[in-house]
């Protein structure tokens, strides 16, 4: 959505704009940082119903951030700003200020408004709980309670509100995890030789140096925070100040972590579409077509013939020919369960979650530590002092 700055967000090219008519590129000013998928969904909605439906015109939403797609199929965001529009400041300012104030303390001023959806929320989790705070402060209702008036709209269920556009279908892109990650390698090196660099470098120094200067430069807001600019934060602010071969270092130091970065945001984006679409069922979920991308040679087998049945299928208002992927859902799982995890002084919440701790490097190693120190106690004759009981999991449920 960020004018400029093509090449790090990876726009779709004007060549390729020109194959059919693109819309939400390139209109915010890049040093907007308060910029929200409220705003996105407000200016994506009225396009989809008045120009492109109005045209009878089948709209493609193309990703990108899931999250954003998400606002465009369900009725689920709250838009706080007409409410809070007599306010002296702009009410996005409110969850950045809120997100100044320590963890601990946004947590407790939200149970104490909204103990609900504080019990929800992960105490660490600053942006959920600044904006469940902001959204009771500018509405006068705790954000629990307008939860559950969407999801108990006809259509409503598990995600939120009813679906936007009720015959709607998802296209899933996916590939084996070699193949992706290769693929997501040589896009950097692709991105690199196409003049990243250049437009990295370029505003820096028109948006960034003053900012990095003053130590007020912020990643995790607006454009900044995009995959590319906090992976060459090093080399730019010591560009031409530090020798050739320093340079060099900091240049591939970089460019390996954006490589890495940009491979684990593939993989959170896979997850996400596993977890929201195919892990949560309900009336309002749309059905899930996988389409295998591992072998671009088989591009017109594999994706193109067979994404334009089920399309065509949707328009006439048949059943496509390829079944959609089967919904994964377990009834007893506890998406809002809270443990401690005393070997990593870790609260976890969900079962799923949970169950992907105990799984972990960090915790495995922190269990086999636990055990050698319990080993080397008995054999020494010691007793532990503890009057807590740990699970073999290192496991301490929550009263």
């Amino acid at each position: 959505v960020y004018k400029g700055l093509d090449i790090i967000t990876n726009k779709v090219s004007p060549q390729e704009q020109r194959l059919c008519r693109h819309h939400m590129i390139s209109f915010v000013d890049p040093l907007v940082s308060n910029y929200t998928v409220v705003d996105f969904r407000d200016k994506a909605v009225p396009l989809i119903s008045f120009h492109i439906f109005a045209r009878d015109k089948i709209p493609i939403v193309v990703g990108g951030t899931n999250y954003y797609i998400e606002s465009l199929l369900w009725k689920v965001l709250i838009n706080t700003k007409e409410k809070a529009s007599t306010a002296p400041r702009p009410a996005s300012d409110r969850k950045v200020e809120l997100e100044q104030l320590d963890s601990a303390e946004l947590h407790r001023r939200l149970s104490q408004v909204d103990p609900e959806m504080a019990a929800k929320l992960h105490p660490h989790d600053k942006r959920k709980v600044a904006r469940s705070l902001q959204v009771f402060e500018e509405t006068g209702i705790p954000h629990s309670e307008i939860l559950h008036q969407q999801q108990e709209e006809e259509g409503g269920g598990p995600l939120g509100g009813p679906l936007q556009y009720p015959h709607s279908c998802i296209l899933w892109l996916h590939a084996d995890q070699a193949a992706l990650d290769a693929r997501l390698e040589q896009r950097v090196d692709d991105m690199v030789a196409a003049g990243l660099l250049e437009e990295l470098r370029d505003f820096h120094r028109r948006y960034n140096r003053e900012k990095v200067a003053e130590n007020r430069q912020d990643y995790q807001h607006g454009i900044f925070q995009s995959i590319g600019f906090k992976e060459f934060h090093e080399y730019l602010v010591s560009e031409g100040s530090c020798s050739p071969e320093t340079s060099a270092l900091l240049l591939e130091k970089g460019i390996q972590a954006l490589k890495q970065v940009t491979k684990r945001y593939a993989r959170r984006q896979n997850k996400w579409v596993r977890n929201r679409f195919l892990k949560r069922p309900g009336p309002n979920v749309p059905p899930v077509y996988g389409l295998e991308v591992s072998d671009l040679q088989r591009w017109e087998d594999d994706v193109l013939k067979p994404a334009l049945e089920i399309v065509e299928s949707f328009i006439q208002g048949r059943q496509p020919p390829a079944e959609p992927l089967r919904m994964e859902h377990d009834e007893k799982e506890n998406k809002r369960s809270h443990r401690v995890c005393e070997l990593c002084d870790r609260l976890i919440i969900g079962d799923r979650e949970w169950a992907a701790h105990t799984r972990s490097k960090s915790h495995l190693h922190h269990l086999k530590k636990r055990r050698k120190l319990e080993a080397s106690g008995r054999a020494g004759g010691t007793v532990g002092d503890s009057g807590e009981t740990l699970g073999e999991d290192g496991s301490l449920p929550l009263p």
